[in-house]
């Protein structure tokens, strides 16, 4: 209980660990007097769904309680799923003692569709809507889901059946932030678990994550070199188009320059010609990136389904759009100068 509780916690929280001493219709009532408008069920529960493993996280779209659905508050249970990397979202059942037979889970996941089941949920759930309350319920599997596996997986069915008690641990998997992801960063998240009370064992394969991070320094080490030439090659491209155009326009500038026109002067009219091939060039870029992420999104997210994940391909952003035209201008204005100023300095009327 302890260790939910410091996982609960948090700025403007109340963290309610239920027991026989306490009387939790109280202690709700007691909170919505403060001023407390939602609670949140946290815990562990038993999986009915075969394809729940232990460490899988459940944020219940209904709680059922007596088979009766009660709806969870969408904005909450939006926020625990997109918080929770891999949760599933799907219905909880609330039952009011043990179920530890693997062929009672399944009944009762074929009977009533819910992937997951606690003595819990459907008792705030009723509170929670007895006061009028915002309800979301969020549970993590635990090592009963393991043993039933090892039961029906490993043949020692009657072997298991001799012991006094489950030896296997309750199992938390926890998935670092992106900022956290780097060697030293999963490192410190691991020093600060394992200081956690409670926790009596923390797995972490550090080498994988710098053997991955090692190759994600050599990629991104190849996008930049790729973008820089890429850049390089704009600048280049442009200013050979605008070379082109200078030699097409010689008599006119020669005419410009007698009458008394300045370099800075002839030279304008091919900047603004550059600035609109980087701003072509920009807008094309963004529509083809566009295309990709609409034709590769579905297979991708196909893909990532297969190993366990939700990732899919997303378009820019509107701020790293703008960023891609504004970058896109400036190489073009930049090269259009370049050759501009090198090749109208050389034409002088005769």
């Amino acid at each position: 209980m302890g260790f939910e509780a410091k996982i609960a916690a948090g700025p403007g929280v109340l963290v309610v660990c239920r027991d026989s001493r306490r009387d939790l219709a109280n202690v709700i009532a007691s909170a919505v007097d403060q001023g407390y408008r939602g609670v949140i069920s946290f815990g562990v529960a038993g999986g009915l769904a075969a394809n729940l493993r232990t460490g899988d996280w459940v944020v219940a779209s209904t709680v059922l309680d007596a088979h009766v659905p009660h709806a969870t508050d969408a904005v909450w249970s939006s926020s625990l799923v997109a918080t929770i990397p891999g949760a599933t979202y799907a219905p909880i059942l609330g039952v009011d003692a043990p179920v530890a037979e693997p062929a009672m889970k399944r009944q009762l996941h074929m009977t009533t569709g819910a992937c997951a089941v606690d003595m819990e949920s459907h008792v705030v759930v009723r509170l929670a809507a007895a006061h009028g309350l915002a309800f979301a319920a969020v549970r993590v599997i635990t090592a009963d889901q393991a043993l039933a596996e090892f039961r029906n997986d490993s043949g020692f069915g009657k072997a298991l059946d001799a012991l006094s008690d489950n030896p296997l641990p309750d199992t938390l998997i926890v998935t670092p932030t992106l900022v956290a992801s780097t060697p030293q960063g999963t490192d410190k998240l691991k020093g600060a678990i394992f200081a956690m009370a409670d926790v009596q064992t923390v797995q972490l394969d550090t080498e994988w994550v710098k053997r991955l991070h090692a190759m994600l320094n050599i990629l991104r080490r190849v996008v930049l070199l790729t973008g820089g030439l890429l850049g390089a090659g704009v600048v280049l491209i442009v200013g050979n188009t605008i070379r082109l155009d200078i030699l097409n326009r010689r008599t006119e500038i020669e005419v410009m320059k007698l009458v008394g026109a300045s370099d800075g002067f002839a030279r304008r009219p091919f900047l603004y010609s550059g600035i609109w091939y980087g701003l072509g060039g920009g807008l094309l870029a963004l529509i083809l990136v566009f295309v990709a992420a609409a034709v590769l999104g579905q297979p991708v997210a196909e893909l990532a389904k297969l190993y366990g994940s939700k990732f899919h391909l997303q378009g820019l952003r509107f701020s790293t759009g703008a960023q891609v035209l504004i970058l896109a201008v400036s190489l073009a204005w930049f090269g259009s100068w370049l050759a501009a100023t090198r090749h109208i300095r050389g034409i002088e009327p005769t």
